[in-house]
């Protein structure tokens, strides 16, 4: 039996051109970003028109930062998402609220090693978790390098998936001294903010299966969405386009 891979997550998408060549070249989950002051910053509408190219098996996350449930639950639904990523303060009444829906969720956390534990343990189990600590600006890891080795503590209880200056170069180190089961990267693959290159797309998802890193369980996938897991490199692979930003 195969081992089970890391999951990828590319963010910050804009352009369904964008996201397509992604998938096409393995990675398995894509993020759209519902952030005001973000540069990679999307209308519902804009969403809808990338998830709605997406193929079945692709994890179809948005990214949210301290909104209501309500509000969540209405942009979820005119995009198209059917995961959420949190990024806030724990909810358990926002997680109820939006899983009644059927929505995937994930919860952003960042901390020393005894925080992460203890906000780890008071998760749902349905609940998957992305640690992130970058510094920066925005909510995100700002592309800020950090000590990824501070989330393996919850490798013994929980999957989870790492964020914050992930590129092709260092992608293996984290997931070594993590032990995470999930990789979230955005402007580690970009030529410009919401402009990703390609070809930097193809080195990160290369680097990752060449790690010989396994994953421990799914972060950005729920039970419900039947992920394809086929990480083959599609007919953009091998090319080095810097795909468009949105219009």
């Amino acid at each position: 039996m195969n081992a089970p891979r890391i999951e990828i997550k590319v963010c910050g998408l804009t352009t369904p051109a964008a996201a397509m060549a992604c998938v096409a070249a393995g990675v398995d989950s894509i993020g759209m970003v519902f952030h005001p002051t973000s540069p990679r910053n999307l209308t519902p509408a804009q969403a809808h028109k990338i998830a709605s190219a997406l193929p079945a098996g692709v994890a179809k996350v948005g990214v949210f930062v301290n909104q209501t449930a309500d509000e969540i639950l209405r942009m979820a639904a005119q995009a198209g998402l059917d995961t959420v990523q949190f990024h806030g303060a724990p909810v358990a009444s926002l997680y109820e609220s939006l899983a009644n829906h059927g929505l995937h969720v994930v919860q952003k956390l960042c901390g020393s090693e005894n925080r992460l534990l203890a906000q780890a343990r008071l998760l749902p189990p349905a609940v998957g978790i992305l640690v992130e600590c970058g510094r920066g600006a925005l909510p995100g890891g700002n592309g800020s390098p950090w000590n990824w080795g501070e989330s393996s503590v919850l490798r013994e209880i929980r999957s989870f998936a790492v964020a914050g200056g992930l590129d092709a170069s260092n992608v293996a180190q984290a997931l070594a001294v993590s032990g995470a089961s999930g990789v979230d990267v955005s402007s580690g693959v970009e030529a410009a903010p919401g402009v990703k290159d390609l070809g930097k797309v193809t080195a990160f998802v290369a680097a990752v299966r060449a790690s010989g890193a396994c994953g421990g369980g799914q972060v950005f996938h729920s039970s419900r969405i039947q992920h394809s897991g086929s990480g083959t490199p599609g007919a953009y692979a091998n090319s080095n386009a810097i795909l468009p930003s949105k219009s």
